[in-house]
């Protein structure tokens, strides 16, 4: 059982939601508004959120950015438009997965398993990482056991896909990896979005990291490949 927050102000598409995820086993915590989201997202442990965009006083987006620097929690997020530029923002700020309306409440729940199972996944891999070195590359250095990043001395902090790509690339150095095998290797291959999803947290990720972004090189044409600086 997960605990999980439901953002949604029309009452009507949250109950659904809620009794779609209780039939699921999970546990449902919900707020009308993006204020009320934060507080109880402060002050209750979450496993996974699925925000809306358009509420009153505080937007989906504004949310989502506020959440991401208090939590690696999964996100899914909720709209009614179907523009690429809205989901690429919310991909941007660190959501992992989108839905446009109207969806199915049971397609809804299968992604928030599969997000769930993946994050559990990811724990328990960096459980098992306790007795493991840190990682380090350059000026990059990453404590899987804690899941901590430092660049150049640094403490950075990631998005929960942001660490999962950096620690992909940094664990096969000199590996060419097309976009649609980032894709599918961090994402998973139920993801309804497309490449550009890649591009937009590497662009993120680099920025991040600041000069030691140049570690993470694209190849025209192919993809990606982490090339540590000598």
């Amino acid at each position: 059982m997960a605990n999980i927050l439901i953002v949604e102000d029309e009452k009507n598409m949250q109950n659904i939601i809620c009794d779609y995820l209780h039939r699921g086993g999970h546990a449902c915590f919900t707020a009308d508004d993006g204020v009320d989201a934060l507080m109880l997202l402060k002050n209750n442990p979450m496993d996974l959120m699925i925000l809306d965009i358009m509420m009153p006083h505080l937007d989906g987006f504004s949310v989502c950015k506020t959440a991401r620097e208090m939590s690696s929690l999964p996100i899914i997020m909720l709209t009614a438009k179907s523009d690429e530029e809205d989901k690429l923002k919310g991909y941007e700020l660190g959501a992992d997965d989108y839905m446009t309306k109207p969806f199915s409440p049971k397609i809804l729940l299968a992604k928030t398993n599969a997000l769930l199972r993946r994050t559990s996944i990811t724990a328990a891999d960096t459980g098992s990482d306790k007795q493991r070195l840190m990682l380090s590359a350059g000026k990059i250095m990453i404590n899987p056991a804690s899941r901590k990043v430092f660049a150049d001395g640094a403490e950075i902090t990631l998005t929960h896909k942001e660490y999962e790509l950096l620690y992909f690339l940094m664990s096969n150095p000199e590996q060419i990896f097309s976009r649609e095998q980032l894709l599918n290797r961090i994402w998973g291959y139920d993801f309804e979005g497309n490449t550009r999803t890649v591009d937009t947290h590497i662009k993120t990720l680099r920025q991040k990291l600041g000069s030691e972004g140049n570690s993470i090189v694209t190849l025209i044409r192919s993809g990606y490949k982490f090339e540590a600086a000598r």
